[in-house]
């Protein structure tokens, strides 16, 4: 028999898995967790095989949960059963220790047949995920590549505000040309078109003050 230890702060999703994990000769739910901390607990005192984690739970959070479990159970399987599916929570969840990384519209059958496998020392993750891990790290923003010089950043500064060249060359006490040429430095530094782009990049960035 295969024990089983959910952990989910939904009432009906708890149920749902219950009812249906029930109708399995060779798995046996042994408890159910309300939120992180209980399932590291439960998991400590019930010693489940495997442990159907939800990412978001009050208390501790799944990855919390998923990393305090190995610790102290390095042989206990930690199933993931969650709704997200993107890169911030897939690449945490793995790193954490889970074996697993399921969605909740997972067929039934299929995350049986997921339990199954993780048993047999199969890693099991849903497509969605297995995309996220194979996406690599994501790129890093051209300006922490081609870092700007202090002159450049104070020029995009003014820029953000809406100045002209002829202003921001006032108030830098540059000529024009000087401006054009940073301008133009600072267009191909952050990989933009125009100075409405460049404006757009360094508030979404935080560098719309010559100190960053």
């Amino acid at each position: 028999m295969v024990k089983v230890l959910i952990a989910d702060d939904h009432h009906v999703v708890r149920r749902g898995l219950l009812f249906f994990l029930k109708t399995q000769k060779d798995i046996e739910v042994v408890g159910e967790a309300v939120n992180g901390r209980e399932a590291v607990d439960m998991a400590d005192r019930l010693r489940p095989d495997i442990v159907l984690m939800d990412l978001v739970m009050p208390e501790m959070d799944g990855i919390q949960a998923t990393q305090k479990i190995k610790e102290q159970h390095p042989e206990m399987i930690v199933l993931m059963l969650t709704s997200f599916s993107d890169r911030d929570h897939v690449v945490p969840a793995m790193e954490a220790g889970a074996a697993g990384y399921q969605l909740k519209d997972i067929e039934p059958d299929e995350l049986v047949e997921s339990i199954r496998s993780l048993m047999r020392g199969e890693n099991t993750l849903h497509p969605k995920a297995t995309t996220e891990l194979l996406k690599g790290p994501t790129e890093p923003a051209p300006h922490t590549l081609n870092l700007l010089t202090p002159r450049e950043k104070e020029v995009l500064a003014e820029l953000t505000k809406g100045k002209s060249n002829r202003e921001i060359a006032s108030a830098l006490f540059v000529t024009e040309k000087t401006v054009k040429t940073h301008i133009s430095n600072i267009f191909n530094k952050l990989e933009v078109q125009d100075r409405t782009q460049a404006a757009l990049y360094a508030v979404k960035h935080g560098l719309t003050g010559s100190g960053n």
